[in-house]
């Protein structure tokens, strides 16, 4: 063939930027002899044709639509972080104290519960449309809360943003397996997943310095011109792509989506996460509004599994999908890993006010080790992955780098040094950035391109609901160990009026004396978090162990043990 160039085998494993970009390689030797017609697709300078009948991109195309999924993810992680230093002013605005939870929670509410059925949907409807709606839901709803003139218009806002942000992530990723080719998306979607750990970042500062200096709406309204941008480039260069189950007719598409089985499934994640919510803060675990709301979870989530068994391939989730054996295990990894790292970020600044004395503005730059080290560690496992071909070693290296990590951190004392925690912290996100990703490039080795947008959601929304649930019990445990420590160290003081006082304003409410018994029982409260998430991401070592090895490369390259 005419311009054809022979490579040893040690150019096949050389790596560049370009190479991933333009889709020319790494790539392992053929096993067979491939015709040379083969070769050509590679000249094509936007697209190539894929085994699974995919367009893939290439070039600044796929460039331009990366940058902006990154985008679009960006702005809906930023959407979780944004709000946290901004809610003193919002309720100040409001004098809407009593409304404070609902702000975080009708975000979560909607954007969880809603994540099977944007998988199905994805799964029977163009995808493009589908995303652009998606960006639509949100900025309609970041409008909302940016003109709001009452607490109640702000949470219905956050309620409608939260509607958009769970077609976001798993769009993305679905929009990302159309257009790349398998053995990239690793090194694509660690760019994805790092906007996560970007916005961790820069949403605290973000949202302080609006609040400050400008407003607090310009925390929701930066979102749309950034969103419209994002948008823009979908509308111009993403090619719509069908699914075989188009050639329906959109009655019969709708019926796929299982109607009865998501709002059974809406219903219960509404019910576990209310009762997740309330429990502990609002009303006691043992009253009769939680346990009411944990009784109808699991009746509503028994009949959704049920109906999901009798519908078969037309239900929300076909059983099929989840029994799938990378599936589910990637399923519990990351359940667990996403609960055990939420866990994390949750009580360190926490540890940061209450042990080491300084403000919430302060302990947001003392987190910056965690989260820099997962947002760089994100993209180079993405690398790492594509050149190695397995994700599977990395799933497991991540969670024992996490365990061990969280194990340390149980230790820390309120001496410990900085560069003993800074050290705790990098492994922990290491840990986090080399396998938080890879669950969801499992999932779309495994299964046939119509069923990953279904995969992606569920392994997503395990996720979500692994960070809800552990949350919530490491918060149990902790406000629980630090009652019990407070009564043994200081037994003088009321335990309620240094809780009620919180970890930044307990000196003001206990004597000098007594403040170093207090730190100690902070501290020990916190540690036991800390073992609460080494314990949980052990646990996610056996969904790493479960996952097939299967390589990211062609199927003829692909193994299974």
């Amino acid at each position: 063939m005419p311009n054809a160039v022979h490579r040893s085998e040690k150019d096949e494993w050389k790596f560049t930027a370009q190479n991933i970009l333009t889709g020319t390689g790494p790539k392992m030797p053929p096993l067979t002899e491939e015709p040379e017609d083969s070769q050509i697709s590679q000249e094509k300078p936007f697209s190539v044709m894929g085994d699974d009948g995919a367009k893939h991109q290439t070039g600044m195309k796929l460039f331009w639509i990366v940058l902006a999924l990154c985008l679009s993810v960006f702005l809906e992680a930023l959407d979780l972080t944004i709000v946290t230093t901004a809610i003193p002013t919002i309720t100040d605005h409001f004098h809407s104290l009593q409304d404070v939870g609902w702000y975080g929670s009708a975000y979560l509410l909607t954007s969880a519960s809603l994540q099977l059925l944007f998988g199905r949907i994805y799964s029977q409807f163009t995808i493009k449309w589908v995303y652009l709606s998606s960006i639509v839901i949100f900025e309609l709803g970041s409008l909302i809360c940016g003109v709001a003139n009452r607490s109640s218009i702000f949470i219905i806002g956050r309620a409608i943003a939260g509607v958009g942000s769970a077609g976001i992530f798993t769009g993305s990723l679905v929009i990302l397996s159309q257009s790349v080719r398998l053995e990239r998306r690793p090194f694509f979607t660690g760019i994805i997943g790092s906007m996560y750990g970007i916005a961790s970042v820069v949403g605290p500062v973000l949202g302080g310095l609006f609040a400050n200096k400008l407003t607090w709406r310009w925390c929701f309204l930066i979102n749309l011109p950034l969103g419209a941008v994002a948008a823009l480039v979908i509308i111009t260069l993403l090619e719509p792509t069908r699914h075989s189950g188009e050639q329906d007719t959109k009655a019969n598409r709708l019926r796929q989506c299982d109607p009865f089985g998501s709002v059974l499934f809406i219903a219960a994640t509404v019910c576990l996460l209310l009762a997740l919510q309330w429990g502990g803060t609002q009303h006691d675990w043992n009253s009769w509004r939680v346990i009411l709301l944990f009784c109808s979870f699991g009746i509503l989530i028994l009949v959704f599994v049920l109906v999901q068994y009798i519908r078969q391939e037309c239900a929300t989730v076909p059983p099929r999908i989840f029994l799938q054996r990378t599936v589910w295990s990637s399923s519990l990894f990351g359940f667990c890993l996403g609960g055990a790292a939420l866990s994390s970020v949750y009580f360190l600044p926490i540890w940061f006010q209450a042990v080491k004395g300084v403000s919430p503005v302060v302990s947001g730059f003392m987190m910056l080790p965690i989260l820099i080290s997962f947002a760089l560690v994100s993209v180079l496992s993405g690398i790492l992955v594509t050149v190695a071909g397995y994700y599977t070693p990395f799933m497991l290296a991540g969670t024992v780098f996490c365990s061990f990590a969280y194990g340390l951190m149980s230790t820390a004392t309120p001496d410990t040094s900085m560069l003993t925690w800074v050290g705790y912290q990098i492994l922990a996100g290491a840990g986090a950035g080399f396998a938080t990703n890879q669950c969801l490039i499992a999932v779309q080795v495994v299964l046939d391109t119509d069923d990953i947008p279904t995969g992606t959601a569920l392994v997503f929304f395990f996720r979500i609901l692994g960070s809800a649930i552990f949350v919530s019990i490491s918060d149990c445990v902790f406000t629980n160990k630090l009652r019990q420590l407070l009564l043994i160290n200081v037994p003088s003081v009321d335990p309620d009026i240094i809780l009620k006082a919180g970890a930044t304003n307990f000196r003001d409410v206990v004597s000098l004396a007594d403040q170093p018994a207090v730190l100690a029982a902070y501290n020990g409260a916190i540690s036991k978090t800390f073992v609460v998430c080494a314990v949980v991401s052990a646990v996610g070592i056996m969904g790493a162990l479960s996952a097939e090895w299967k390589s990211v490369r062609a199927s003829n390259e692909s193994s299974k043990l």
